[in-house]
């Protein structure tokens, strides 16, 4: 079975709610920690939380006290985080997308993406952000980057991914670079925080299942691909665990 490359950027993560929801990882607290100390950022602010998938992004805010409207083009992801976050009266699912939110002008105090940046069209979504922020509104983009060097298991699952992944290298946030981001803010900082997460293999499967560019079961390849992860495991695993470590990227800026 071939697996279509050309996928539709929103239909992409069909299939794999449920590795998302269980295997993904979430966003150090420290985070707000520093947009409280150096953002203003407080519980009253309105976020406007744009490719929110599962609500993983949107639940840190949320338990913070913000109202978050979490901008979801997938039905299959909106309706996830509709049913784990069904109990945050903050939390308002919109069927919208980066370049068409549906949210009124001027209401929106801070757009945050988190994983999902690299899928918009950045041109439409900038007019867009504009339209939404109110003045002095700024823009939030997260990224949870493997730390593919820091040790020898990470550098297998880096080759692994480039063996068996479909479009790996094309739809690689890394692909963005200074001059597009340059190109998007007015003026961004970029700050980093230790993020990790441990496995055993089932979680390690289910977290490399998670990821849109990994053929699922009954692919091409997906028995070698399995093989050879398991290998990798048996490997670096101690104890029966790996641990996957991240580099949390934040970009955070304004626009005009």
């Amino acid at each position: 079975m071939n697996l279509n490359i050309q996928m539709n950027n929103t239909k992409r993560f069909s299939g794999r709610v449920e590795y998302y929801i269980k295997y993904r990882p979430g966003y150090p607290e420290e985070i707000l920690d520093f947009f409280k100390s150096n953002l203003n950022f407080n519980s009253n602010h309105i976020i406007a939380d744009i490719g929110s998938g599962t609500g993983i992004l949107s639940k840190l805010f949320l338990d913070d006290g913000n109202k978050v409207f979490g901008i979801e083009p997938n039905r299959e992801m909106r309706e996830a985080a509709e049913s784990l976050l069904k109990n945050y009266h903050g939390f308002v699912s919109v069927n919208g997308s980066a370049e068409k939110t549906g949210l009124k002008s001027s209401s929106i105090n801070f757009v945050t993406a988190g994983q999902s940046f690299h899928w918009f069209d950045i041109k439409k979504s900038k007019k867009e952000f504009l339209r939404i922020l109110r003045q002095g509104g700024l823009v939030i983009l997260i990224w949870n980057s493997r730390k593919i060097d820091s040790d020898g298991f990470l550098t297998a699952h880096e080759d692994l991914l480039n063996k068996f992944a479909i479009d790996y290298k094309k739809v690689n946030h890394k692909n963005l670079d200074d001059n597009i981001f340059k190109k998007f803010f007015s003026d961004y900082e970029v700050i980093h925080f230790n993020n990790y997460q441990k496995f055993n293999f089932d979680g390690l499967k289910g977290r490399l299942l998670s990821s849109s560019y990994i053929p699922l079961p009954g692919f091409r390849n997906y028995g070698s691909m399995m093989k050879e992860l398991k290998s990798i495991f048996e490997k670096y695993n101690s104890n029966g665990f790996i641990t996957f470590k991240y580099d949390t990227e934040v970009y955070y800026g304004s626009l005009s």
